[in-house]
Parts: structure tokens; C-alpha cells; sequence
């Protein structure tokens, strides 16, 4: 296996890396994530076939670039891959097509052979598609031990719309599964948050999907901005440094689930994925140290679960966690490059959401406000 990049910025490819002199006429995968106005500029794809002829292409719009241990806006970092013995398997669709996430999902998976299948990464867009339905419908097709991890597409701080393509011109609407094949693939991945809880823990009375009506039979917007505070007067926009943290009752794991609007009309919350009747929620608080330190956590656990280093690291890490951290937002990468160490080609975007396990090569779940990592190598 061997891997390069490059990054596209301010009009042309700079700053490559290829320490394996990598043929990219034979590269076989090329990922690449990237401000929407530059990927889905026609004559940048053009480049990219240009460039890499045989390779299977992958584009998503991002919230963030990382490339080396920095992170970049206004640009397309691109990952080039070729393998030994291992090979890939793609597939994508159009939301429009389906009646819900969840039958998009379930639809990708039933694509991909399942036969020598190890990995299934996931590109998808991040405005119009349920991503807590997303990866249900996905893991409902989920061999045992097959890894899903992913993430949904960004469009800065916009908010707009999301692009996403597959030897194409990106485009809203599409989700892009690549499958990984071969038995001598090692994998590993983690997922971490670094929010500090407070609180009690509290009670979903009243949902509709990703809208929250009531917590413990109260009203959950009054609720939340009486343990706000003096912040509450700051909403919408405070609503990034107090997540919600959610447990469902089949699980002892959590997940973050950030709040993308509130309509004060009705008194209701509108968060990034679902918050089932029933589920078990906890109030939380940034805390800038403990955010970095996650990414630590992260590509430690990576490390647990391989026996060598990373030949290349992904990292999907939230836009709300670059809000949050501003100026301090590229020390999470350089925590991750610490752990890996200077050999590991370490790459990604920042998201509108993260799509990783929360156990071991478990059923893969929707992020908010988390940093996860999808490392990977191919043994000779």
C-alpha cells in the first residue's frame, strides 16, 4: 500500500507529499475533501481525471481541510492511494430516490459484495439527509466485524447546502460508500468527544426525530436555558458550547448531539440527529483542554487496537468543534500527529457530522461535536 497527497490552494497543487514515489497513473482511490465552490468547479475535476486516470474519484465539500497537521479553509486536500493485494468497491446514489435515509442506507450496503469485505467508508451529504437514519439503514446490511465509518459533508460555517460525487462533479443529494476488500487490511478507529457533563440525568418524554419537545414531562428549551444561564441571552449561538450528551436505552455508550436551531415560537430544539422517546440525556460544557486532549484519546485507542503504526490516519472531526476551538483548532490534528508520529499520512475535513462505531467494529452511529479517526494498513 502506498499513499500521497497533495493539497489544491489558491489555484494550482502544492505542498506534495509522496515519500513512496506513488505511479498516479496506476492510483487506484483518490479522496479528496474541499471548499464546495472549488469542488464543484467543472475544470478542477477535469484536473483531477486528468492527473489520476484509472483511479476511482471521491470528492466531498468540507467544513475545514486537514493536510499535514494543519488545517486549512479554501482549499482541497487530496489523498491518493494505490494497493498491494486489497481492492475497493463503490457505490452512490441520490436521496431523491428513496423514501428516507434509513432505504438509502440499507440500499448502499446491499451494493457493496460482501464477500473479503473489512471497511466501508462513507461520504454523504450533510444538509438533506437523516444521518441518524443513515447509518440504521446501514448497519442494517453490516456484515459482523465489517468497520462503517464516515462522515457527512461540510460547507464551511454556511450551512447552505453540501456537495458530494463519485467520478463525477459533485452534487447536493448524493451519499458515496467505498468498500474495502482484502484480508490483509488492518484497520482500526475511535471516536471521542472531550464535553464535560453536568447535571442530572434526564428523560426524552416528547420527540419527533431530530426535533426535542420535552425532557422529564418540562419543557426542553425552558429547560436548557435556565441551566444556561447568563449564556441563554447568547442563543443561537451559544448553543456550540453546550451540547447535549444521549444514551439510548439499549446502550451503555453515549453520543453528542449538537443543537442546530431553536424555534422559540414553538418551544422546540432542533439538533443535529435524532433524540428517541425514552433516551437518557446530560447537559454539557466546553472545555477547551479537555477537546485537544480528546484527539490524543482518540488516535491512543487507534494504536490499542492495530499492531503497527498507521499508514494513513482519516480524521472527521465536527465544524462545531472548530467553532468552539478557533485559533487552538489545528492542536487537535497536532495531537493526533504526535500519537502516529511524523510517518503516518494523516488527512480529513471538518463535518456537519461524524459516522464511527462506539464499540470495537460495533454498528456504527452518528457523532456531534467529536473528533473520530479511521487509521489503515495493508500488511505484506
Amino acid at each position: 500500500m502506498k499513499v500521497a497527497k497533495l493539497l489544491f490552494i489558491n489555484g494550482e497543487f502544492r505542498y506534495e507529499r509522496n515519500d513512496e514515489n506513488l505511479d498516479y497513473q496506476k492510483a487506484q482511490l483518490v479522496l479528496g475533501y474541499g471548499a464546495r465552490n472549488l469542488i464543484e468547479d467543472n475544470h478542477f475535476f477535469l484536473q483531477l481525471k486528468e492527473k489520476f486516470p484509472h483511479a476511482e474519484i471521491t470528492l466531498s465539500s468540507s467544513s475545514g481541510e486537514i493536510f499535514c497537521n494543519e488545517v486549512y479553509d479554501n482549499t482541497v486536500t487530496v489523498t491518493i492511494i494505490s494497493f498491494s493485494t486489497s481492492y475497493i468497491k463503490t457505490s452512490q446514489i441520490n436521496i431523491d430516490d428513496f423514501p428516507s435515509s434509513y432505504e438509502a442506507g440499507r440500499t448502499l450496503m446491499e451494493k457493496l459484495p460482501k464477500e473479503n469485505l473489512k471497511w466501508v467508508f462513507v461520504l454523504s451529504d450533510g444538509s438533506r439527509v437523516n444521518g441518524s437514519q443513515l447509518v440504521q439503514g446501514l448497519n442494517s446490511g453490516r456484515p459482523d466485524h465489517v468497520l462503517i465509518s464516515g462522515g457527512l459533508a461540510g460547507d464551511g460555517d454556511k450551512f447552505e447546502k453540501t456537495a458530494v460525487g463519485l467520478n463525477q462533479v459533485p452534487a447536493s443529494n448524493q451519499i458515496v460508500v467505498i468498500g474495502f476488500y482484502g484480508k490483509n487490511l488492518e484497520l482500526s478507529h475511535a471516536s471521542y468527544g472531550g464535553w464535560e457533563s453536568f447535571g442530572l440525568e434526564r428523560t426524552v418524554t416528547r420527540s419527533h426525530h431530530n426535533i426535542l419537545c420535552e425532557i422529564d414531562h418540562k419543557n426542553a428549551l425552558d429547560l436548557y436555558k435556565k441551566y444556561l444561564g447568563k449564556y441563554a441571552e447568547e442563543l443561537p449561538g451559544s448553543a456550540l458550547l453546550f451540547p447535549l450528551s444521549l444514551k439510548s436505552d439499549n446502550t451503555s455508550s453515549s453520543v453528542v448531539r449538537t443543537i442546530l436551531s431553536i424555534n422559540e415560537k414553538d418551544n422546540m430544539m432542533v439538533f443535529a440527529g435524532d433524540l428517541p422517546e425514552g433516551s437518557k440525556v446530560r447537559f454539557m460544557k466546553a472545555n477547551m483542554d479537555r477537546l485537544i486532549d480528546a484527539a490524543s484519546d482518540a488516535a491512543s485507542e487507534c494504536l490499542e487496537i492495530i499492531h503497527n503504526k498507521p499508514k494513513m490516519g482519516i480524521i472527521v472531526s465536527c465544524v462545531g468543534r472548530k467553532l468552539v476551538l478557533g485559533d487552538r483548532t489545528a492542536e487537535e490534528v497536532e495531537m493526533v500527529r504526535d500519537v502516529f508520529g511524523p510517518d503516518t499520512i494523516i488527512t480529513g475535513f471538518y463535518s456537519y457530522g461524524e459516522i464511527s462505531p462506539l464499540k470495537p467494529f460495533d454498528d456504527c452511529a452518528l457523532h456531534n461535536q467529536t473528533i473520530t479517526i479511521t487509521t489503515i494498513n495493508e500488511t505484506e
